[in-house]
C-alpha cells in the first residue's frame, strides 16, 4: 500500500499549526466493513468528526463519506460505552443511559447498538431494555449529519467539515455531494431539520423488563460515475466450510474472525462481477492493489482458487500497455493502486487513479498464477492468462536488463512513490549506519519474487502451454548468481546475513531488516545459506515475542513504532514463519505462529496491519494509524494453516502433501475446508504434529512428509 510519507503523527486531529498534514488515527475506532462500504465509529456506535479524536470517523462509501455525524442521545445526554466489537461488516456496542431509570450506582436501562453495513449504507438497530423499577419515559434523539469529504482529503488531515445542506420533502430525507444521494429512514420516528443536521427522535415508554428496538436506515445511490466503480464481493468465495478446532482455541478463532474481516473486505470487479479480488484495507485502501490483493489472494489458496482467479484476471485487464512516467505504467507492469481519483498527499506525492509504481506485483502476479495452478486454477484459466504472464514475464526481463541484472526500482516523475517494494514509505530503506538508502534500489525480496516467478512460468509453460521452460530456469540461476555476489554482508559477530537492497551507487543498504525473510524458501538460497538467514533473523535484535521487527533494533534508526523501522507487520511475520516451515525450521517457525495468534488474541481476533517492536506488558500496541481490518494481515491466517500443517499442493497430479510442525504450538487440530483441485480435504493433528485421520475426496492423493525437505 502507500505507506505515510513521513514519521508517526502526533495525538490530533486534522493539520496542526505550520500546516502540516498529519494522517487521523485508527487505533481507537471501531470498524466494520462491507467492500467499498466501511463504518469508522467511537466505542459508543457514534459518528462524530467533531469529537475529540473523531476526525476518521464516518460512513464511507466510494471512498466519499456519506455520514460525518451520527450521535445517539437519550434525553439529551449520550449514553456512556461499555464494550464494544466489531466483525466484518458489523458492529456492536453496550451502552448505559445513566441519567435515566432509577438512583443509585447501578444502571438500570441499558443501550445496544447492532450496525450491520449493507451494499449501499448502513442499517442500526437500538435496543433499549429497562431493568428500572418503575416505567422509564424518555425521548431518544439520533442526529445525523454528511460531509461529503473525499476520502484521501480525510487521511491526510485536510477534510472540509462543513456539512451539507439537508432537506425532508415527500420524496427525500437526506443529502446530496456530487456523487451520491444520501437518504435516511428512521420508522416511527418523528424527523425534524436542525440547521445542517437531520433529528431523528422516538418517544419512549418502558415498563420493568420491557425492551423496544428502533431502526435507522442510511442508502446511498450513485448519481456520477467515476471511473471505478465496483460493488461487495462477500459470499463468493466459499470460506464458510472452512472449519478449524485445536486443543488452543485461540487458533481457530483467529482463523474464523481473519476469514470473515477478509470476506467483507472482497470488491466485485466492475468490468466483470464474477471476477473478485480483496481491497487492501479499510479505510484508506478499499480498492484494488497489485501487491495486497495478490498476496491475499495467495495466502488463502488451501480454501480455493476463487479469489486467486479474480484477483489474476482484474489485474490483467488493467496490465501496463505503455510507457507513461507519470503513472509509472510499461508494458507488461502490474499495476500498484487503482483509484476514483488522483490521491494526493501535499508535499509527498500525487498519485494518478491509476498507478503502477510498484516493483514486486508483477513477479507476485506470476507467483500467484503458479501457485493458484498448484492448488487447482483449471488449465484452460491458465490459457486465458497467457498473454498476461508473457508480459509479465518481458517485463521482467526488461527490468532486470535495465538495472544492471537486477529488478528495480525508482521514480520517474518526482511526485509517485520513493520506495516501491512492500516497504513503501520514504524513510524504509536504511544502511547499518541508519541512513537512508538512494535510488534505484533493487530489493532482496525482489529477486527473490523474480526468481520463484521465473521458476513458477517455466513449469507452466510446460505443464500448461506445451513450451520449453529451460531459458526461464536459467534466467533465475542468472539471478540466483547475482544475489549471491552482491548480497552477502558479513556482521561485526562474523555471522552472515542478506542486505535489503543494492542502491543506486551499488552499494549495499546493509541495515538488517526482515526482507530476508520473504527470501527463505523462494528458490534464492541453498540450505547453508538458508540457515545463516533463520540465525540472523532469530537474533534478539530482530525476534520480539510478538513477531518480527522489520528493522533491527540494533540499527540507529530503530523506532518500534516506526511504519517500516521496527514495527511489527502481521503478513511479514506470517511470510517468514511459512517458508521457516517449507525449508525444515520447523522450530522457529512454531514460535513465530504462536506469537501471531497471541497477538490476535490480545487485539479481540482483529490483526492489526503492524503494530509496535515492542510489547507493553506483553501485549502488542497498534499502530495508531493501520488499517483494521487488512487484506493481507487478515489473509495471514490462510499462511498460518499452511504453515501449522505444512500443505503443499500439486493438483495437476492430484496430490497433496502435509508435514505438520512437530512441536505442535496448539496442540492437537482438525480442519476441515481444506480445497485441492476442487477436491475436499478434511486433517486431524494430534499435538506431536502427527497426521492421526484423513479425509479426502476420491481422486486426492495425501502423502503425509517427514524429516527436513530438499
Amino acid at each position: 500500500m502507500s505507506g505515510p510519507g513521513e514519521a508517526l503523527p502526533p495525538a490530533m486531529d486534522g493539520p496542526p499549526a505550520g500546516g502540516r498534514s498529519r494522517q487521523p488515527w485508527l487505533h481507537h475506532l471501531e470498524t466494520a466493513v462491507h467492500g467499498h462500504v466501511t463504518s469508522l465509529s467511537h466505542a459508543t456506535g457514534d459518528i462524530d468528526v467533531d469529537g475529540i479524536d473523531g476526525a476518521a470517523t464516518g460512513l464511507y462509501v466510494d471512498d466519499r463519506r456519506i455520514l460525518s455525524r451520527l450521535v445517539l442521545e437519550v434525553d439529551g445526554v449520550r449514553p456512556v460505552g461499555v464494550v464494544a466489537a466489531s466483525e466484518g461488516s458489523t458492529t456492536e456496542c453496550l451502552l448505559v443511559a445513566r441519567n435515566v431509570g432509577d438512583p443509585g450506582p447501578d444502571p438500570t436501562v441499558e443501550v445496544r447498538r447492532h450496525r450491520l453495513l449493507t451494499d449501499v449504507g448502513l442499517e442500526e438497530r437500538i435496543s433499549i431494555t429497562s431493568r428500572a423499577g418503575s416505567t422509564v419515559r424518555c425521548t431518544v434523539t439520533m442526529t445525523a449529519q454528511g460531509d461529503g469529504a473525499e476520502l484521501h482529503e480525510v487521511k491526510v488531515g485536510t477534510a472540509d467539515r462543513r456539512a451539507l445542506p439537508v432537506r425532508v420533502d415527500d420524496h427525500h430525507c437526506g443529502w446530496a455531494d456530487d456523487r451520491h444521494l444520501t437518504e435516511l429512514d428512521a420508522p416511527h420516528a418523528v424527523i425534524t431539520v436542525d440547521g445542517t443536521s437531520l433529528v431523528a427522535a422516538w418517544e419512549v415508554s418502558l415498563p420493568h423488563g420491557a425492551t423496544t428496538t428502533l431502526r435507522l436506515d442510511v442508502r446511498a445511490t450513485r448519481i456520477a460515475d467515476t471511473p471505478f466503480n465496483p460493488t461487495p464481493g462477500a459470499g463468493r468465495v466459499g470460506w464458510s466450510r472452512v472449519r478449524l478446532t485445536s486443543r488452543d482455541a485461540r487458533l481457530g478463532t483467529t482463523v474464523r474472525h481473519s476469514l470473515t474481516d477478509l470476506e467483507h473486505l472482497l470488491l466485485a470487479d466492475p468490468e466483470d462481477p464474477r471476477d473478485v479480488f480483496a481491497a487492501a484495507g479499510s479505510p484508506w485502501y478499499l480498492t484494488l492493489f497489485g501487491r495486497d490483493s495478490i498476496w491475499a489472494a495467495r495466502m488463502t489458496l488451501p480454501f480455493g482458487t476463487d479469489l486467486a482467479r479474480g484477483t489474476l484476471r482484474a489485474l490483467a485487464r488493467r496490465q501496463g500497455q505503455r510507457d507513461d512516467p507519470d503513472a509509472a505504467e510499461q508494458p507488461g507492469k502490474i499495476l500498484h493502486e487503482l483509484r476514483r481519483t488522483t490521491f494526493v498527499d501535499p508535499g509527498v506525492f500525487e498519485l494518478p487513479p491509476t498507478y503502477y509504481g510498484t516493483v514486486d506485483a508483477t513477479p507476485l502476479w506470476v507467483c500467484l498464477l503458479h501457485d493458484a495452478w498448484r492448488w487447482g486454477l483449471p488449465p484452460s484459466d491458465v490459457l486465458a492468462l497467457r498473454p498476461a504472464l508473457e508480459g509479465a514475464m518481458g517485463w521482467l526481463r526488461r527490468s532486470a536488463a535495465e538495472g544492471g541484472g537486477l529488478v528495480r526500482y525508482h521514480d520517474p516523475s518526482g511526485n509517485g512513490l520513493s520506495n516501491q517494494g512492500w516497504k513503501d514509505s520514504g524513510d524504509a530503506m536504511r544502511t547499518a549506519q541508519g541512513t537512508i538508502a538512494a535510488g534505484p534500489i533493487a530489493l532482496v525480496e525482489t529477486q527473490a519474487y523474480a526468481v520463484e516467478a521465473a521458476l513458477g512460468a517455466a513449469d507452466l509453460f510446460e505443464g500448461v502451454l506445451d513450451e520449453d521452460g529451460t531459458p526461464w530456469r536459467d534466467w533465475a540461476f542468472e539471478l540466483v548468481q547475482r544475489v549471491r555476489q552482491q548480497f552477502w554482508v558479513t556482521g561485526e559477530d562474523g555471522g552472515r546475513y542478506l542486505a535489503m537492497a543494492v542502491d543506486g551507487t551499488g552499494g549495499l543498504v546493509d541495515g538488517i531488516g526482515s526482507n530476508m525473510g520473504h527470501v527463505i524458501g523462494s528458490g534464492l538460497l541453498d540450505r547453508s545459506e538458508t540457515a545463516e538467514v533463520v540465525a540472523a533473523l532469530g537474533a534478539p535484535e530482530m525476534l520480539s515475542p510478538l513477531g518480527l521487527r522489520t528493522l533491527s533494533s540494533s540499527n540507529p534508526a530503530y523506532n518500534p513504532l516506526g511504519y517500516h523501522t521496527g514495527s511489527i507487520w502481521t503478513h511479514d511475520t506470517a511470510i517468514c514463519a511459512f517458508g521457516l516451515a517449507r525449508t525444515g525450521h520447523t522450530a522457529e517457525a512454531s514460535r513465530l505462529a504462536a506469537a501471531l495468534v497471541d497477538v490476535a488474541a490480545a487485539s479481540g481476533y482483529r490483526w492489526p496491519e503492524l503494530y509496535a517492536g515492542e510489547p507493553v506488558h506483553g501485549n502488542p500496541a497498534p499502530y495508531p494509524a493501520s488499517c483494521r481490518p487488512q487484506a493481507w494481515a487478515a489473509a495471514s491466517a490462510g499462511l498460518l494453516v499452511s504453515t501449522v500443517l505444512g500443505l503443499r499442493a500439486d493438483a495437476p497430479r492430484g496430490v497433496v502433501e502435509v508435514a505438520p510442525l512437530p512441536e505442535g504450538p496448539f496442540g492437537a487440530v482438525h480442519v476441515e475446508g481444506i480445497r485441492v483441485g476442487g477436491r475436499s480435504l478434511a486433517l486431524t493433528v494430534d499435538g506431536a504434529g502427527r497426521v492421526v485421520d484423513v479425509d479426502a475426496e476420491p481422486g486426492l492423493e495425501v502423502r503425509v512428509r517427514t524429516g527436513s525437505p530438499s
